[in-house]
């Protein structure tokens, strides 16, 4: 891997010994060096250049010091490292640029065997630097694609033998429907309904998370949402009444003058369901989901419920009934059940 190397010093004749004591590596793609009289210089090259590895840097010049350009470095390019060169006699100045940042130092006359090294291993911890920072960012936006359950999961020793171990568990299972929007997104172009779509989805997730349960997956306009542990269902529940309350509160502007007003279709189910990581290993895709009749119960009774409803099915209002106010809706035909489901819708 190429290392760019940034040398600023006012001296004139350094550049062209620079290019004959490393030609080999110049021509071997090894190194790339820019040069700088001053620290002003250097400064406009890290604005041109980002990839800059190594500044090999004096400390006295005109215009702006060295210094003064390890102060304002850290804003230019917080990765690069700077290699003070200077002489004994300036053994001060560069205690002062230690202080302020400089990776090393080499003393002038300058022994380049030794700078080479230096060189060397301050462009290896360059390169570390970037690999943790791309680490990081890489994990940050893995964190916007994959639920954090898993990311947990992929920190444990030997995840790798648990990806399709399951377990049976007693959850509650939201699904949230955004009632209409389809028909909107045919009306409007894609800059309108997506930025819509992703803010609407924020405050659900918001009040999901704020009632300890977490999103298991969206699907176009729909949220899947599982709860677990204490009170899973009165939290699910809770969480419902809550994205219904502030959705009908919203008000959101389009393009053409009008106005759209987001209502939400829900369904809620309670029961014991299989938990694990559903997908194929040919593919190397799999979700870490929940499935199960009580999964397809949920889902089928956001189909069936309007706009503005919450519908449950007799077991589980039977075991909510006492904490929240329902009223009963009738029978539907859920698709794969025999016989049909008596529903109730929840108020308050």
């Amino acid at each position: 891997m190429k290392t760019h190397i940034l040398v600023v010093d006012d001296e004139a004749d350094l550049e062209l010994l620079i290019k004959q004591k490393f030609r080999r590596q110049i021509r071997e793609n090894v190194y790339e060096f820019r040069f700088a009289a001053n620290g002003e210089e250097a400064l406009a090259s890290l604005a041109a250049h980002p990839d800059t590895d190594v500044l090999l840097c004096d400390i006295n010049m005109p215009v702006m010091d060295g210094l003064t350009l390890l102060s304002n470095l850290p804003a230019a390019n917080p990765v690069a490292k700077a290699v003070m060169v200077s002489a004994y006699g300036d053994m001060q100045n560069l205690r002062t640029a230690m202080n302020r940042g400089a990776y090393d130092f080499v003393t002038k006359p300058v022994d380049f065997a030794d700078l080479e090294r230096t060189m060397e291993k301050t462009a290896a911890h360059v390169q570390q630097l970037r690999q943790t920072l791309l680490a990081i960012r890489e994990n940050n936006i893995l964190k916007m694609y994959v639920d954090e359950t898993v990311i947990n999961f992929m920190g444990r020793p030997g995840f790798e033998n648990q990806l399709l171990v399951s377990e049976t568990v007693e959850a509650t299972v939201v699904f949230f429907d955004l009632c209409g929007f389809t028909a909107l997104s045919e009306g409007q172009p894609a800059g309108v309904v997506v930025p819509l779509l992703n803010a609407y989805f924020d405050s659900m997730v918001q009040e999901i998370i704020a009632h300890e349960g977490h999103v298991d997956k969206f699907m176009g306009d729909a949220v899947m949402a599982v709860f677990r542990g204490a009170y899973h269902l009165d939290r699910a529940v809770d969480a419902a009444l809550a994205v219904r309350a502030l959705l009908a509160a919203t008000q959101s502007p389009l393009p053409d003058g009008s106005t759209y007003q987001p209502r939400v279709s829900i369904g809620v189910n309670t029961g014991d369901m299989v938990s694990g990581n559903i997908g194929s290993a040919t593919l190397k895709r799999l979700d870490y989901t929940v499935i199960g009749d009580a999964v397809n119960v949920s889902q089928r009774l956001q189909a069936a419920a309007q706009a503005g409803q919450i519908l449950v099915s007799e077991a589980t209002y039977q075991r909510l009934k006492e904490s929240f106010q329902c009223q009963p809706v009738g029978e539907a035909h859920l698709k794969n059940k025999a016989a049909p489901v008596m529903t109730y819708e929840v108020v308050a």
